[in-house]
């Protein structure tokens, strides 16, 4: 098996795609995000790209085995066509993360596919009520359509620039000419977050002209508020630690 391939799944004609990246990332934003288009609307797989910068292993549903990999749905709605990467892997190494980046490059080339948007998460470190999409792109004409749509761009932030998949399609999809945005939904970066993924959507939506249902996605984060509140009552009522005067000793 070579480092990447491509499988052609089916062959589908689309006109004038977006490309929307959505792989497993900080609280998992970007990827429910993604899987939410792809169930929710008009949706067949096109194409699957093996690595072996993937991990080792196969998923099993039914019985049945998949080798790991990232899937391409061609996603149909009233009034936009996209392409939709999903999968529930990122690269494990360097190399794996240029060469996985080139050749969805390569993909989204093929399909004529602009612009890009990646979706992911950008972590707060604390649980929070109101979520702000941050934003980052690599011309100034998308960065004042999505200010105008209430993406915030803040100086350096996120700090430390972005990492993976996301990043990655950013800075090499400029250096072939491939005009590309980053849409990150704040998050407490602890758990799965599915209203960080709603609100990334919601800009979504706006920025490329389309409508999705969102109830399953409430309901899920109906559950994790569910799962939130839980934890905030035990830590409420969990014993204060001793009062000593604690030192190391060492």
């Amino acid at each position: 098996m070579d480092a990447f391939e491509i499988e052609h799944v089916s062959e589908v004609e689309v006109e004038d795609p977006v490309f929307i990246e959505g792989l497993p990332g900080v609280g998992h934003v970007g990827k429910l995000a993604a899987e939410h288009l792809v169930e929710e609307l008009d949706s067949e797989l096109v194409r699957r790209v093996y690595s072996t910068h993937f991990p080792p292993q196969v998923t099993v549903e039914n019985g049945l085995t998949q080798l790991a990999s990232a899937e391409i749905h061609a996603v149909t709605t009233d009034d936009a066509e996209l392409l939709v990467l999903t999968g529930d892997h990122q690269a494990q190494d360097t190399a794996g993360h240029y060469g996985l980046t080139d050749t969805l490059l390569d993909i989204i080339e093929s399909f004529d596919a602009t612009p890009v948007y990646a979706l992911g998460g950008v972590p707060t470190g604390e649980l929070i009520e109101e979520y702000d999409v941050l934003g980052a792109a690599t011309t100034d004409s998308q960065r004042e359509e999505l200010e105008a749509i209430g993406v915030e761009f803040r100086g350096n932030e996120p700090a430390g620039g972005i990492v993976g998949i996301s990043g990655l399609l950013l800075g090499l999809g400029k250096r072939r000419g491939v005009p590309a945005a980053c849409l990150m939904g704040e998050t407490s970066g602890y758990l799965v977050d599915p209203k960080s993924a709603k609100a990334v959507l919601e800009i979504l939506e706006e920025a490329v002209g389309f409508e999705v249902d969102f109830g399953t996605l409430e309901e899920r984060a109906d559950e994790m508020e569910d799962v939130v509140r839980k934890i905030q009552e035990m830590e409420q009522t969990a014993p204060a630690p001793p009062d000593e005067d604690l030192r190391y000793i060492g």
